[in-house]
């Protein structure tokens, strides 16, 4: 598992922080098809000292690479001082990345029969799935994944020409749920950026996209990819809660 101390951690975050304004640096940073990888031991890591509804995801630089860095929040949302800080580099995926949906329909049938076992009434009604956010739906992530890949840089060429750089992201609030899962079996989450018009702020924003993967659980060896991608992490800025 990659790890920061605390010094590690201010001068990867303070370099990103310094570059936002460069456009050509931020052009050779981050390719827009590389993702970020978390693994089972970062996760579990994140889980054991997280308290809080939302975790902090920092995005810095080191060796030259984009990281995003996990930072726990306490029970208040305030960030938790800890001395290490697990980290994973942008990097290309190693293989296809496959997202699954799986929608499950209720379908109720009932039948009245008479006293002499006639059938007198039968109707039958079916229920369509309601995904409670943060799921996303699969059509909405790919869109969001495919912005990213075609307008990013476009996107970071006008924050960098006309605003220097200041609406450029520094980190993101994320929902605990999307990287601590209480299904068992987690292998491995992969996080990826994506654009999305926002209603309130009425102009695209970045977001974090999160994709996991759990063994099978049958013993076969296999890595399956479950329906279980999310979004709704919030850039800061401009989404920056004043408490933290």
């Amino acid at each position: 598992m990659n790890i920061f101390n605390r010094d590690q951690f201010e001068v990867a975050v303070a370099e990103w922080t310094n570059c936002c304004a460069d456009y050509q640096k931020i052009q050779s940073l981050i390719p827009t098809n590389y993702v970020f990888t978390f693994d089972r031991d970062q996760v579990d890591w994140l889980k054991d000292y997280n308290d809080y509804n939302e975790f902090c995801a920092e995005i810095g630089i080191f060796d030259n690479k984009l990281v995003a860095i996990l930072c726990p929040l306490d029970a208040k949302g305030q960030k938790l001082i800890v001395e290490e800080f697990p980290y994973t580099e942008l990097a290309e995926l190693k293989e296809d990345l496959r997202l699954v949906e799986t929608e499950q329909y209720k379908v109720i049938k009932n039948a009245v029969l008479s006293k002499d076992l006639q059938r007198i009434d039968y109707d039958s009604d079916t229920y369509f799935p309601i995904s409670n956010k943060p799921m996303l739906e699969q059509d909405v992530a790919l869109d969001a994944i495919e912005s990213w890949r075609n307008d990013a840089m476009t996107w970071f060429y006008r924050e960098c020409s006309e605003f220097k750089g200041a609406r450029i992201f520094r980190k993101f609030y994320v929902p605990s749920e999307d990287l601590i899962s209480a299904k068992p079996g987690l292998h491995k989450i992969v996080c990826s950026f994506g654009l999305k018009f926002s209603e309130i702020y009425q102009r695209v924003l970045p977001t974090l996209i999160f994709i996991s993967f759990y063994q099978d659980l049958q013993n076969s060896g296999s890595i399956d990819s479950i329906s279980n991608t999310y979004d709704w992490s919030q850039p800061c800025p401009p989404l920056c809660p004043l408490i933290k």
